[in-house]
């Protein structure tokens, strides 16, 4: 936190109070100040600032927003924002752009009976949307309603309490495509669904399938950077030599959907060299002796016929890693190789808990840290009617027992959907039926609904297959709920209204799931405005919404964090569980155990795997002029090959190939590079786009999805978005 931050302590709960506060605590140094007012001169009008958190991926990053005559002009990332600092990555700067789109969605669409789409009243979508829902609600109960959103500050509050107050449990997240094995894994092995590793102060990390270099957060990087300075060890295990390259020792070039078998070995060396903590195990692990007995037959030399990695790089990073410990661990990764990606990555997720048990390094510096966080405390329920819980249980929740039940299995809802369980379906900010699994299995999925509604800002291919699009105001045009953020010192950061509505008949999805709601006749439950919820939230942590429009970002000293302190383990046991009663009664083996991945390549078969480039975030950013005009300029599309496997196939770098299996075949270009495991094509995964009212992204480069069969990983209930095996040619050869 910097030291000019504004603390809960030091908050005045005036706007005047706190604009002074902010004016002297100068928020900007001179550069950036310069940089900020470069161009003010061209204006004929006043410039105005507002505060705000970027939409551009999950991070929500926030930034200070310069305006010029109405229209923004620049955005300065905010020094004091905790994933900012200062900062935004080139996706946070392009997709501003998205407010002045062409491809807006501008008014409420219904789909004809020849499929095309014409432009309604906002009256008549509420009215015809709420007449079906609630007639399939009375005929077979609210259990056939679902519901899938990507969190957003106030979309995850409002979508939760419209499904509530219509009675229906099937409440998704995106998660299931993103990150729900891995927090469901996690949970299972230390109650609680992520942690942080102190990447400053490590003197050891391991990535696995994740790049922070390829704009996760600028934060991570600045404090990867800071490791690299300091001399810390760190190491990328990846099929793919990802841009954190240049931050790292050492690559790892692992044979995809096999990272369950690297930890698995590693833990074995630790245990055979009685390299782990004892003490600390002794103390705060349940399950060791019967995890131990089976992990013994995990050695370096098994594991090297599974991963590719030679026995003796395991047998040396395990033991690197116990001389750093406690200052040490496996970074806890996000969507790659265990977030949803194999069928065995919950349990790759929970060896990762176990192995970083081993070390000790929960909460000790340079180790794995449960952060702080801080939540909205109660507000007036009688300005804001608590929602009756809804009586039923989420569609998924007996068949996949460990998915976190707040995130939900959104594939398992769309696989009910395709079946007719589900009889509806609303999207918000959700493009499911082209980033979350087999595109041609989803698309039947949602054709099959009675009611199929998208809530966005373009059309995307999830809105082209809705009976109803709803157009939502872009993030620049709408303030939202305050963003909660956990950290070495948790924060709270606001999203505020940057510019006027540039579409009038577009609506913010406060409004638009309140005014949903009355025509349902549950609209009770919404009688009050955002900024009424905003304040009374921020009231209840001794904040107030007028000073928070003006910092941007407070925090909360009295939380801070402090090295040592031994967690609460919010398990069963009370301690870090090596075995799970849960995870046994689901079908898996009570302690992690080797589980192949569902497919393994055979002869010149390739496993299929995809992964963000520092420009796009999966489909979201593909439409954005500036962004595609990057991945133009410096051929992004093309989809990654080995330089022997190429030499075998005649395929030569900048070839077109054909890259095709059961699911799909289609052509790019051909990156030839030893950067790659020889096992592995990479296809980068937002790329594809098949919406024709998305000018700038249709039809360029080749879409994952289209070639990953339709998996749901047992036990968990995640999409296996990299369980895919493809064969490459040259086109004409």
């Amino acid at each position: 936190m910097s030291e000019n931050a504004v603390t809960r302590r030091s908050f005045l709960a005036g706007s005047a109070g706190a604009a002074a506060l902010v004016a002297g605590a100068g928020y900007l140094s001179f550069d950036a100040w310069e940089q900020a007012h470069a161009d003010e001169q061209d204006a004929q009008g006043q410039t105005t600032t507002a505060h705000s958190l970027c939409n551009a991926c999950s991070t929500k990053c926030g930034f200070t927003a310069y305006v010029s005559d109405g229209r923004l002009s620049k955005l300065i990332g905010d020094r004091d924002h905790p994933y900012a600092q200062g900062k935004l990555c080139a996706r946070g700067y392009g997709y501003s752009q998205i407010a002045y789109s062409e491809d807006r969605l501008t008014d409420p669409l219904k789909k004809m009976e020849d499929g095309k789409f014409e432009a309604i009243s906002w009256e008549q979508a509420y009215s015809e949307i709420a007449d079906k829902l609630m007639s399939l609600i009375d005929a077979n109960g609210p259990e056939v309603v679902a519901l899938v959103q990507d969190p957003r500050p106030s979309g995850k509050y409002y979508t939760k309490r419209f499904m509530d107050a219509i009675g229906s449990p099937n409440f998704y997240t995106h998660g299931a495509a993103c990150n729900l094995s891995k927090e469901s894994g996690f949970t299972q092995v230390i109650g609680k669904g992520n942690y942080e590793s102190d990447i400053e102060n490590a003197k050891m990390v391991m990535f696995i399938g994740r790049s922070y270099a390829d704009a996760i957060r600028p934060s991570s990087v600045i404090a990867l950077q800071k490791a690299h300075e300091n001399g810390a060890k760190v190491v990328i295990v990846d099929p793919r030599c990802n841009n954190t390259r240049i931050f790292a020792d050492e690559w790892v070039p692992i044979n995809p959907g096999t990272d369950l078998a690297l930890v698995l070995a590693m833990s074995q060396v630790l245990v055979r060299e009685g390299r782990y903590d004892k003490e600390y195990v002794a103390e705060n692990v349940s399950g060791f002796d019967e995890w131990a007995a089976q992990v013994v037959e995990y050695t370096p030399e098994w594991a090297e016929k599974q991963t590719g990695i030679p026995a003796n790089t395991i047998t040396r990073l395990a033991l690197e890693f116990a001389d750093a410990a406690p200052a040490a661990s496996i970074e806890p990764s996000w969507r790659g190789a265990f977030g949803c990606a194999y069928q065995n990555s919950g349990e790759t997720a929970r060896a990762i808990c176990v192995f970083n048990t081993l070390l000790g390094c929960w909460n000790q510096k340079g180790g794995a840290l449960f952060t702080p966080s801080v939540s909205a405390g109660k507000v007036d329920e009688e300005k804001f009617p608590p929602v009756p819980k809804p009586e039923g249980k989420q569609l998924g929740a007996a068949e996949y027992p460990l998915a976190l039940a707040g995130m939900g299995s959104n594939v398992y809802a769309a696989q009910q959907a395709k079946e007719g369980a589900i009889k509806a379906m609303i999207f918000y900010n959700s493009n499911m039926a082209a980033g979350y699994s087999n595109t041609r299995y989803l698309a039947e999925a949602l054709e099959n609904l009675e009611l199929c509604v998208a809530i966005d800002v373009q059309m995307s291919e999830t809105a082209m297959l809705a009976d109803y699009v709803l157009p939502e105001c872009s993030y620049l045009e709408r303030m939202e709920l305050p963003e909660f953020i956990g950290g070495i010192v948790p924060a709270v950061a606001l999203r505020d209204q940057v510019i006027e509505k540039v579409h009038p008949n577009t609506k913010s999805v406060d409004e638009i799931f309140c005014e949903l709601a009355e025509a349902c006749g549950v609209g009770q439950y919404f009688g009050f405005t955002v900024e009424e919820l905003a304040d009374a939230q921020l009231q209840s942590v001794g904040l107030s919404l007028d000073a928070l429009k003006t910092t941007g970002v407070a925090y909360f000293s009295d939380k801070e964090f402090s090295y040592g302190k031994t967690p609460e383990w919010k398990t069963p046991t009370g301690k870090i569980q090596f075995t799970s009663e849960a995870v046994e009664a689901a079908g898996l083996p009570a302690a992690p155990m080797w589980m192949e991945p569902a497919v393994m390549p055979i002869g010149l078969q390739l496993r299929l795997v995809g992964g963000k480039q520092a420009i796009h975030s999966h489909t979201q950013t593909a439409n954005i002029e500036d962004l595609m005009q990057i991945t133009k300029d410096y051929d992004l599309t093309r989809v990654w090959i080995n330089t022997d496997v190429a030499e075998q196939l005649g395929i030569a770098d900048g070839d077109e190939v054909e890259v095709s299996n059961e699911e799909h075949t289609g052509r790019c270009r051909a990156k030839v590079t030893q950067r790659i495991n020889p096992t592995a094509l990479y296809m980068p995964s937002h790329y594809g786009c098949s919406s024709p009212d998305q000018h700038t992204a249709y039809e360029v480069g080749l879409r994952q999805m289209d070639f990953v069969p339709f998996r749901i990983e047992p036990g968990y209930g995640a999409a296996c978005t990299q369980e895919a095996l493809v064969s490459v040619k040259k086109v004409g050869a």
